[in-house]
Parts: structure tokens; sequence; C-alpha cells
């Protein structure tokens, strides 16, 4: 397979450990073979936003592969396995295979799909539509890659990793997540996130999944 020829060897990599981080030159892209990971700015007064999480399959800073320097740091939320993708051989095999090429670019769209969805979420959604968006989300693409089901899914994500990618404090992220609890619409507890009423949470928290469902744009490259 051609896309093969962009990646390196499996790395193992420690929950916890950096994989690039922000203002780093010479950094790299990864395929995160298994395990999950997350991307973030870092503020001056030591606080983060967190920009993305990431579980196996997907593409590890990608969207900067080609700056100067990273614009954000990626660190190991698990312990995970990753390949990294040869910039030293992205022209040959753009030349040979444009195809490749346009995957690539189909997977940064995603990303991107996935980023504007975050921002509304940040600019214009309550904690309860943020958490709970995020959560579904969250929850779609792990049964994209076989880790979950509509019912649910395992969740390696501390209260204090969601309430940095929510924008809000660990205390209104815990109040958010009781009152849903005690609604029976979904409970997150011991890493395992459970859709007691996923039509129902759909329907009041007005989830569209349209920016996750993009599949017949990649078949057709």
């Amino acid at each position: 397979m051609v896309l093969q020829r962009l990646q390196g060897p499996r790395i193992f990599v420690e929950s916890g450990k950096e994989l690039v981080h922000e203002d780093q030159n010479q950094h790299s892209a990864y395929v995160l073979c298994s395990g999950w990971a997350y991307s973030y700015k870092g503020l001056r007064d030591g606080q983060r936003q967190i920009i993305d999480i990431q579980m196996a399959g997907d593409l590890l800073g990608i969207r900067s592969l080609l700056l100067k320097t990273s614009d954000q740091s990626i660190v190991a939320l698990t312990d995970v396995e990753v390949r990294k993708i040869s910039t030293e051989r992205l022209s040959d095999v753009f030349r040979s295979a444009p195809r490749v090429a346009l995957a690539l670019l189909w997977a940064v769209s995603k990303d991107e799909a996935m980023l504007v969805e975050h921002l509304v979420s940040l600019g214009k959604r309550d904690a309860a539509m943020r958490t709970v968006h995020m959560l579904l989300e969250l929850g779609a693409r792990a049964e994209i890659v076989g880790l979950g089901t509509p019912e649910g899914f395992s969740c390696p994500i501390s209260q204090s990793i969601l309430a940095d990618s929510l924008g809000i404090t660990p205390i209104h992220l815990n109040r958010v997540l009781r009152q849903l609890r005690e609604s029976k619409l979904l409970v997150f507890k011991d890493g395992l996130v459970t859709f007691i009423d996923r039509r129902k949470l759909i329907e009041l928290f007005e989830m569209d999944f349209a920016y996750l469902n993009q599949n017949t744009a990649a078949e057709r490259l």
C-alpha cells in the first residue's frame, strides 16, 4: 500500500509523554495506531486550551506538519503506539500517487470540520450542550473504530482534561455531569461513558452528526 511508504516503524510512547511540543522545530506528524492522545495550546499563566482529543486511527500533527514550528503540543493520554509520517517522502509519494495526497487532504478536512464544531461550542453553546456534544462526538468516533457502541464507550479522559476541552472549570463540569446523571440521560463514571437515553440526548441538545459522516466524499477519492 502506497500510504505505508509514508510511515516509519511503530513507536511506543508512555502515558503523559509529549510527542510534539508547541514551537518545536523539525516537528513530525504521526498515525495513532493504538491508545488516546490530545493536542493543546498553553498560556503563559499555566492554563491550557485542549484543541482536540485523538484516538486510534487518527492523524496527529498533520495540520501543522508543513509549518516552520509546531503550533500545538501533542501528549499521549494513555500509553500509545504511533508511526511517524516521513516528510522526506511526501513529495515523491504525492507525485507517484496523487490519490494518497487527496486522502490526506480528506483527513485534514475532516479534522477541520470537527474543529469548526468545537469552535461553535466554545462560542455559542452553554456548558451542558458543550458537554453532551463532546461526549456524543467521542462516542460516535469510538464506535466507528470499534472502541464503543451506541450505548457507550470506555473513556480514559479525566474530568480535568474534559473541562479544558470544553472551556469550563472541573467544578462546573462535575455539576453538569451530575445533572445529566440525575436526569437519567448519561453517566460518566470510572472511565466509562454510558448513554442512558441517547436518542433523547440527541434531540434535547440538538446534536447533528453530519460533520462526522463524510465517508462518501472519501470514497470518491
